[in-house]
């Protein structure tokens, strides 16, 4: 499914998704003024085209606190030695293999990667160190910063009010 099929009505379902994905199919058929079967149905192409990948529950870190501690929160730059396309991808794989490693991106210029990591401590991130870059022969730089607060948190992606023109 390719942009062009997109309409202002499945443009209007995945905003809606992207605020609230726990919405009933009811309520969100009302939000985006098409009947219920009519709107189960839209989302069910949406989904089986890959346009919503998976919807998950975004839990709040300050609040677990008291449950699970703060934690390290890291952003972490990362340059290899080598950067043909065999080492780029199996850097990747190893990286998204991690539970620690929520987010991996391969950016360009400078380092290879930026990776967004979170451990429950030190020890726990050391072990990470160990496993992801010192073992990693073709690992020559890597320069962590550490999160003192988080201000902002998103993962929703801006989409137009109505499909562009083809």
């Amino acid at each position: 499914m390719g942009s062009a099929v997109l309409d202002a009505i499945d443009l209007s379902l995945l905003a809606q998704l992207q605020v609230d994905a726990s919405l009933s199919n009811q309520s969100l058929a009302a939000r985006a003024h098409i009947s219920p079967p009519t709107c189960l149905r839209r989302v069910k192409r949406l989904r089986d085209a890959g346009l919503i990948e998976r919807e998950i529950a975004i839990l709040s870190i300050d609040k677990l606190a008291s449950v699970a501690g703060h934690g390290l929160c890291a952003i972490v730059e990362i340059t290899l030695d080598r950067q043909d396309n065999e080492a780029l991808e199996a850097f990747e794989q190893r990286a998204g293999a991690e539970d620690a490693v929520q987010q991996c991106y391969r950016v360009s210029p400078g380092p290879d990667f930026c990776l967004v990591v979170h451990s429950a401590n030190m020890p726990d991130y050391l072990a990470l160190v160990q496993r992801l870059f010192t073992a990693d022969a073709n690992v020559r730089n890597v320069k962590a910063f550490f999160s003192v607060k988080r201000s902002k948190f998103g993962a929703s992606l801006t989409l137009p009010d109505r499909p562009a023109l083809a």
